[in-house]
Order: structure tokens, then sequence, then C-alpha cells
């Protein structure tokens, strides 16, 4: 057919490739979508498969229906008519409905979501009398979650401590629950499937006799379940078709497992294997500057990414004072390259390595006036903790906040229910009182005229609350804002509420950590700025909304997508690579991919940013620069000079180097005094300008949003006359 005739050299062979097992080793941007649906298509088109004989697996509903509309849009909807076609768990699930008579389930069984799992196994520890504190739920279920993707049933878990043996308990009546239930998770499915396929040779015949051909998208992510599960499909035909990257196997702390592309050459040794090398996506230089950082990776199959766009522009790399400087010089050059017209606002991607990062930006993006996207989380101050600590402060200041009240007053749980809860709202109107005052009037104990209308189970939480809200409030005059989050969170012991041991718990506890930053801002200012402050902030109605805006996301959310101009913050060792993957070498080896996905994402303009100092006004903490910055070439960048890493030799741009030619420093365009005018900020007045960093930079107050400093080369100020 004639969209063969699109492809490069090593895409058609791909599409084409006879009998066999076919390992495709595909770089970013390198068409491995379209390579799999031609594969589909050719097969059905060229050499007489039926569609109901191919399985065609992806990792996300998006990719699968992206697949199939070009596939019906190639062969025309007839033509695909049986193809199976969908994801991991789409597919699992089919083949558990059809063959549930083998297996402890009917087969209308409901699929519980991770909400539903977590409550479930939250039953089970209620149920064994087990102290949940000690063996939290989300801490729980992640052991099981990986017990299954290792496919290790309740019966067969390893136990060699006492946590262990607990854990194998809550498991075994975990399971019974979801039995009693008809239901089974989202680890179930392919539990059951890889089980049934094992367990039962006629079942496994059964479909690896029908599907002749299976055909994996993202290889790379697949775990040790889903790797069992596909052996087993392609067990008669061995005609398996993958295609991955392991240079862009991120997560690991999902189970996934780049090895199985290793055991794929093992496992089949005579499977041809094609390198897709040709880059559609971005410009040389960041293809370059890719391969710069994962070339260093151990164990891995080289490739050398090349594209026919051009050498296009630098990296550029910056240095900032500090993280604040940092979210302001990403507002300003998007600010800048948009009033250029050189890119859309929605071309433009902020990525950070952990949620936490985004107050700054989303601040910065706030305080200029201009609309963004956050992709992947909730808004900083969006976050249940971070909106749980911030009630507990509008508590403290005004105590007859009820909103602030109904949020707080059981967190972390201490026993006072819905019902409880109701009651002091009752007793509070009849008294007069509002009711965080009359959880402080509890707090005199038997002495309270309100003590005899609540049964004793009820009122002592009640009395304990307000006891610690009496105490907040006595300090509250005498406390900074910072003194009185301190001290709220180690009284409420929060941090073991919300740190569970999982890595979402240790980022919970860094978003509680970064408003406790701000807090410590407001150390010689008010409450009430404090208050008012983060209000404004927080409220959403303030915000445009919209498709053409910037992008703030995580790096692993990243993977995927791609964007004209890529901006990488927070490039500091302890933030990428991230301090807890510091003692473990296959963690490590994962933060240097989720980099190098990040660079792999821009297509024409890249921009990698670091901070000398992280911390609020008061506490601030010297930064190390990321090691991985060290395995880029200085010819590759542009913008300001290194930073040396303690112990390892700084790496100048050519242009710094103290041996070049000294350049003349031009005459500044911009004066103290003068009135400039800014695409999107207005009229403003120049304050300073400074030939710095191989560019005039101009300190600029606008009335719109206050000072700015900004590069003369690309902020476009006009000089007003």
């Amino acid at each position: 057919m004639d969209f063969l005739d699109k492809l490069n050299p090593p895409q058609r062979q791909a599409v084409t490739a006879g009998a066999g097992p076919v390992l495709v080793l595909a770089g970013p941007g390198s068409g491995k979508t379209r390579v799999l649906t031609q594969r589909v298509a050719h097969l059905i088109a060229n050499q007489g498969v039926r569609p109901w004989q191919i399985l065609a697996v992806t990792f996300t509903n998006k990719a699968a229906r992206e697949m199939d509309q070009r596939v019906q849009a190639m062969l025309g909807e007839l033509a695909t008519d049986g193809l199976w076609l969908g994801t991991f768990h789409a597919t699992c699930a089919r083949i558990l409905r059809r063959e549930a008579e083998h297996l402890p389930l009917a087969s209308n069984f409901v699929i519980f979501d991770a909400d539903d799992q977590v409550r479930l196994v939250k039953s089970a520890i209620r149920d064994l009398k087990l102290d949940d504190k000690a063996y939290r739920p989300l801490s729980i279920h992640g052991a099981i979650s990986r017990a299954k993707n290792d496919l290790i049933f309740p019966e067969d878990y390893p136990t060699q401590t006492y946590r262990d043996e607990v854990i194998k308990r809550v498991y075994q009546h975990y399971q019974e629950l979801l039995k009693q239930s008809n239901a089974v998770d989202f680890d179930d499915l392919l539990l059951w499937t890889a089980h049934l396929l094992s367990a039962f040779p006629a079942v496994r015949e059964k479909y690896a006799q029908r599907f002749t051909h299976v055909l994996v998208d993202e290889y790379q992510d697949t775990n040790f379940a889903q790797y069992v599960l596909l052996n087993h499909l392609a067990s008669v035909h061995r005609n398996l078709f993958v295609v991955a990257d392991p240079d862009q196997s991120i997560y690991a702390w999902r189970g996934a497992d780049y090895r199985n592309v290793q055991r794929f050459e093992k496992d089949y040794p005579d499977c041809l294997i094609i390198l897709l090398e040709q880059n559609y996506r971005s410009q040389q230089t960041i293809l370059d500057t890719a391969m710069a950082v994962i070339d260093r990776a151990p164990n891995r199959r080289r490739k050398r990414l090349f594209t026919e766009r051009g050498q296009g522009e630098k990296v550029f790399y910056y240095e900032s004072f500090d993280d604040y400087g940092e979210a302001s010089f990403v507002v300003d050059t998007i600010a800048s390259l948009v009033a250029a017209k050189t890119v859309e606002p929605g071309e433009c991607a902020v990525m950070y390595r952990t949620n936490a990062q985004s107050r700054l930006l989303e601040e910065a993006f706030l305080q200029a006036r201009l609309p963004y996207r956050l992709v992947g989380a909730q808004r900083f101050y969006g976050r249940r903790e971070v909106k749980d600590i911030i009630a507990y402060l509008r508590l403290v200041h005004n105590p007859a906040d009820e909103i602030a009240l109904d949020r707080v007053i059981n967190v972390p749980p201490r026993g006072i229910g819905d019902k409880t809860l109701l009651a002091l709202h009752s007793a509070a109107r009849a008294a007069g009182l509002s009711p965080g005052a009359a959880a402080m009037e509890l707090s005199r104990d038997d002495q309270s005229p309100l003590w005899p209308q609540f049964s004793g189970r009820a009122v002592i939480p009640l009395a304990d609350f307000g006891a610690m809200l009496t105490n907040w409030k006595a300090g509250a005059s005498r406390a900074t804002v910072s003194e009185l989050f301190d001290r709220i969170v180690g009284d409420i012991n929060y941090r073991a509420y919300i740190d569970d041991g999982t890595d979402e718990g240790a980022e919970r506890w860094e978003n509680v950590q970064e408003l406790r930053r701000l807090a410590l801002e407001y150390s010689p200012r008010t409450m009430d700025e404090f208050l008012q402050d983060v209000a404004l902030i927080s409220d959403q109605d303030t915000m445009a909304e919209g498709k053409n805006a910037p992008t703030l996301l995580t790096l692993h959310a990243a993977k995927g997508l791609e964007f004209g101009a890529v901006f990488i913050v927070g490039l500091d060792d302890g933030s990428l690579p991230h301090s807890r993957s510091f003692d473990d070498p296959e963690s490590m080896e994962e933060e240097r991919r989720l980099f190098y996905v990040g660079i792999t994402r821009a297509k024409d303009r890249l921009y990698l940013l670091r901070a000398l100092r992280r911390g609020s006004r008061g506490y601030t903490e010297e930064t190390i620069p990321s090691r991985y910055l060290d395995d880029i070439p200085a010819a590759l960048l542009s913008g300001k000079a290194r930073t040396p890493r303690r112990g390892a030799r700084a790496i100048t741009p050519s242009w710094l180097r103290a041996d070049a030619a000294p350049a003349t420093a031009p005459e500044l365009e911009y004066r103290a005094g003068m009135r400039v005018k800014h695409p999107i900020w207005g009229e403003g007045i120049v304050l300073n300008s400074k030939y710095q960093d191989n560019d005039e930079t101009v300190d600029v107050v606008f009335e719109s949003v206050g000072i700015k400093r900004l590069a003369a080369s690309l902020a476009h100020l006009a000089i007003v006359k």
C-alpha cells in the first residue's frame, strides 16, 4: 500500500518484518506510533492476517484510541472489525469475563478504583483489629500491589519480619473482601489472567492459537506480570512485536522493569532487532544534549539520534541567585517569546521533579497575570495537605471559621465523627457560640455548662481538640506565622499522618514543607497578611484558563508529550537527581532517564535552570548543581557559566573563558528614568541597566506587575519618547 512509501528505511523494515519475534528500539520522536499502526495495517492489507487474529496492547486508553483511529483511516472501519486493541488492563478484563468459570469470580465482576482499594484495605486492617497508624493503609496497599505485579498470591507472600506477617494477613483478608463483593482491583486483572494462562493449558492454547500476532507499545514499561502474560499469548506463533525505549523507562515506582527488554533478547535469541534513530521532533543540538546525558548510563544499547530539522539554537543554561529568580526568569522569558511571536503560549512547558516545585512558578505566573495550565496534579494551594494546614491557621486566627473547623476537627483522625460534629454545631447554636468557641469551652471539662450535653465517648476528643485550639490561640499573638505553623504541625503529629512511607507520602510532606517556607517569609508580618495573601493566590477564579497557555508539569507527566520550548527547573542535586535516590544506583539511573525524557520533549528551544540558593528569606540553603549537568558539553550551551560541583571541574562556555579574547561591552540602550513599554505588561520606568551575561540586563518597575529584571535581547522593550 502507498502508506509504506512515507516510511524511512528502518521504519519500513519494522513494518514489513517477516514472521518471528521483533524488537524495535525506538528513540524519542522517531515515529514509533506510526510504525505500530502501519504494522497492523500491513498485516491486514498485505499479509492476509484477519483482524481478530491480531492483539495490539498499549499503556493508555488515549494511545489505543489514536491507534484505532489511524488504522481505520488507512483501511476503513469494516476492515478492522474484530481487532483486539486496548490497554493491558482492558485486554485482561475481556479475557477474564470470558473465562470466569475457571476462577473464583462471576463474569459480571466489578473493578474497584484506587479509592475503593484503599478503603477496602482499611476495612481489612480494622477487621483484623490492627492499628492503622502503625500499619498505614496506603503503605500496606502498595506492598500488596507490588506482590500482585510479581505474581505472588497471599498464601505465597514471603515473610521475614513481623511486618511481613501482618501484610500477609491483611493481603489474605483483602482478597476475601474482594471475593465477597465479586470484585477485582487493577492488579488482579493482570494477576488472575497470568494465573489463568499458566494454570489452564487449554485456555492458554486457545488464546495463543487465536492471536497469530501480538504487538506491544512501550514494552520498557511492562512489569513482571505483563512480561509473563505476553510470553504466554505468543507461545504458539512466536510473532511477538514489541516497541521499546529503555532510555525512557521512568516508572519503576509502579512496577515497570526496563530489564524486560533485555529478557526479551534472551527469551528470543533469534529476534530481529531494529533501531529507529531518526528523530522527527527535535533539532540536533537538543538531541546531542540528550545523548550526552543518557550515554553515561551503563548496560544499554546506544542509539545515535539524528534529525533533518537542522542544528538549531544552543541550549540556554541559567543559574539564578535563588528559586524566586528562577521562577521569574521562566515567566519573563515565556512572556518575551510570546510577545515576539516566536512561540504560542501553549507551545511552552515548564517541567520539574516534584509537585511541590510548582508553588513558586504558579505564583510567578499569577503575579505576571499570565494564564497557565497545571498537568498531573492539583494546584499547590488546592492540595489536601496544604489546605489542611491553612485551615488550622485560619481556625486559630478566627475560631468562628466553621468551614476550617469542619475540615480539620478530625484531621488526623481523633474519634470525632459526623454525628459528634453535628452535635457540636447544635450545642454551639443553642449557647450562642461558634462551634470553635464551643470546643474551647469544652476544654474546661466538667466545669463547662456544655459538658453534660455530650456522651462520654464524644466529649473527650472534643475537649482535647478544644484544649489544643485554646493553647494555640493563647500563644498566637506572641508567635510568628512560622512558629505557630511548627507548633500546630508538631502538636497534631501531622507528618506521621501524611507521610506513610510511600513516595506519595514523602511528596505530601514536601508540600507541607514548601508551605512552611512561605510562612517563614512572613516572620516580620502578621497572620492577617499571610492568610489574605494565600486566599488571593488560591482563588482559582482569578486565573484565566485556556488551551493556549504554558503548561506546568512534572517530568514523569511529560512522557509522550512535546513542546516548542521546554524549561527544566530545579537542576540541583537533591532535586534532580532526587535525594531519595542517592543510596540506590538503580534509582539514580532512573533519575538520569527522567532528565533525558524532559530534554527530548523539546522541539526547538530548551532551557536548563537551577538556583544557587533555595529557601525563603531568613532560611536559605546553598545548592549543588545536578551531577547530570556535568555530562553536557559546553559547546552545546549558551547562557551563564556553570558553578562547579564540590570537587568537580567547572565547564564554562568558550565565550566566558579567561583565554578568550576580551570583548568590549556594547553601549547600553536603556538608562535609569527612561519610560519603556513591554508587549504584555505595558508601560514602566527603568530603574537600572547594566551589561551582564553577554546581554543588557534592565530593571523596570511596571504599574501592572511591579519590578521585573529583563534581558534586553528577549524583552522587546520599546522606549517611550
